[in-house]
């Protein structure tokens, strides 16, 4: 009997000491990665927008910084987004109302086929500009989660506003007006 309470004993002391090294190195896990991780921040009204280039659907680039002095309507959607397709339309309007008063719109989507882009682009009949992130770094650099999220770029560069979530058309014509240049 007393060689049994041995056994026990020894088996607790060495499945303590187990669990307990199995903690010790989950917090030294955690702890690497905090102080190794990358420094992502997050996007606030007033910070430079960070610079891009991507490519639409007809081979053009299209450089973020090349608009500078215009107001830019950065719009990020998917085809298979409900609100993305609701709003569109009304953005297309808005564009066509906006575009030769210095407010250029960027549809960028988020890194779907060509095909599924383009097909999207043409039920809508699209003016503006819709570029593709298939990386997906441009969505990583603006911390884009939900779709849709547009970013209002004003003249100088800087993030004017973050709208999460569908627009209505007297939304987006509003949003235009701020940002068109004076």
């Amino acid at each position: 009997m007393n060689e049994k309470k041995k056994s026990k004993k020894k088996n607790r002391v060495i499945m303590r000491s187990v669990i307990l090294f199995l903690l010790i190195a989950a917090i030294g896990y955690t702890l690497y990665n905090n102080a190794t991780a990358e420094d992502v921040s997050v996007l606030k009204v007033g910070d430079q927008a960070p610079d891009f280039k991507l490519v639409d659907l007809e081979g053009e680039s299209h450089q973020l910084s090349d608009y500078k002095g215009q107001g830019v309507f950065l719009n990020f959607w998917g085809t298979w987004c409900k609100p993305c397709a609701k709003e569109m339309p009304a953005m297309d309007r808005q564009y066509e109302a906006f575009k030769d008063q210095g407010v250029q719109v960027l549809a960028v989507n988020i890194a779907q086929s060509d095909f599924e882009v383009q097909s999207f682009a043409d039920q809508y009949k699209l003016s503006f500009p819709v570029v593709i992130d298939k990386t997906k770094s441009v969505m990583t650099a603006y911390n884009i989660i939900p779709l849709p999220t547009t970013v209002l770029v004003n003249p100088d560069g800087e993030i004017q506003r973050i709208i999460t979530g569908e627009m209505t058309e007297q939304d987006i014509e509003g949003f235009m007006e701020e940002i068109k240049p004076q």
